[in-house]
């Protein structure tokens, strides 16, 4: 059997792909393989990068590739209501395809495996999660079951229990940026059935602005696998992972009320602030210190000293934010004007 890690890039993210990848080395406790899958052709640093790391590979399987957005494609032309909305506001169809790329790690090289976002950093072994591969079939360490349900599902809560058991679902939600599985566990008939039941309206649950985390939580819920979530079945003992929680900072790794936790991730923090970061602008990410300790472990003397940014820089941010901001007002106008005509 073949443990590794999956992660998701490209050269937008460089900065954190490193820093990701340091940190496995560092503190995961055994060389694990790690398998980069593309979210495009903006490869040039991604593969240099790689061509220095032995344990590091390149996800290059095509086939897959196409098979999953492929996949995708077809589980939301099922969606009339996000067809509709993301051509009224020009978005392509599906919504940011390429995030479904993650898919791949279902049919990936890897028999159990552990998905990371590039924006995430590991902070302890994985041998806890790669154990409960051992009895169930999908785990995480998530409390998106204490948030708004919207970011996952949009129906009315009413419409959506008539889908699926409350309890069920409160049990099973989780971000997708973080989880772990097993190679082949959706089979060809569970991806059919799952297509199947989208087309009978169950897709009219799905939330249309994080499309790849909405269809990846229908599918662990409606094809019934074996699902484990420390974080929801072992509250007391479960550490939090977003940046947003308190944790105390010991040699470069975070602790949880003195646990340490498994991984931190920067979920929803834009690429930019990390290339400002990375180019010396102290731009107050939480966690920020230990970001650039790993992100320079090997070439510590190419860490920026960090300074605010310029006054200039501010203006040209702020009227840039204003712009944007008129723009998308305009442009809301104008789309209430058409349906109006329509």
């Amino acid at each position: 059997m073949t443990d590794g890690i999956y992660t998701f890039a490209n050269d937008v993210v460089y900065d954190q792909l490193v820093a990701l990848l340091n940190s496995i080395e560092v503190n995961e406790g055994r060389e694990l393989p790690v398998c980069i899958i593309p979210y495009n052709n903006q490869l040039d640093k991604i593969r240099a990068e790689v061509a220095k790391r032995n344990h590091v590979t390149l996800f290059d399987n095509q086939e897959s590739i196409a098979f999953w957005e492929n996949f995708s494609t077809q589980a939301w032309n099922t969606h009339d209501r996000a067809q509709k909305i993301w051509a009224e506001r020009g978005l392509s169809s599906p919504y940011r395809l390429a995030m479904h790329r993650k898919l791949c790690s279902i049919n990936g090289p890897f028999d159990k495996f552990v998905y990371f976002d590039a924006d995430t950093l590991l902070m302890g072994p994985l041998d806890a999660v790669y154990e409960k591969l051992d009895q169930y079939d999908w785990v995480t360490n998530d409390f998106q079951y204490k948030s708004d349900i919207k970011y996952i599902f949009d129906r009315p809560e009413g419409q959506l229990y008539q889908v699926f058991d409350p309890q069920y679902v409160k049990s099973h939600i989780f971000c997708a940026g973080w989880f772990a599985s097993k190679r082949g566990i959706f089979t060809p008939e569970i991806l059919d059935h799952i297509l199947h039941n989208l087309k009978m309206g169950e897709s009219d649950s799905m939330a249309l602005f994080g499309p790849d985390q909405s269809l990846l939580n229908y599918m662990v819920l409606r094809s019934n696998i074996s699902y484990y979530n420390f974080a929801y079945h072992n509250l007391e003992q479960a550490t939090g992972s977003h940046w947003s929680s308190t944790f105390d900072v010991v040699d470069n790794v975070l602790y949880d009320k003195g646990q340490k936790i498994t991984y931190i991730h920067f979920m929803s923090i834009s690429a930019g602030k990390f290339t400002q970061l990375c180019g010396g602008e102290d731009v107050k990410i939480p966690y920020q210190d230990v970001f650039l300790h790993y992100r320079y472990l090997k070439s510590p003397s190419d860490r920026p000293q960090l300074k605010p940014p310029s006054w200039l820089v501010q203006v040209q941010r702020n009227l840039k934010n204003a712009i944007a901001k008129i723009s998308d007002r305009v442009i809301s106008k104008i789309r209430k004007i058409k349906r109006g005509l329509s």
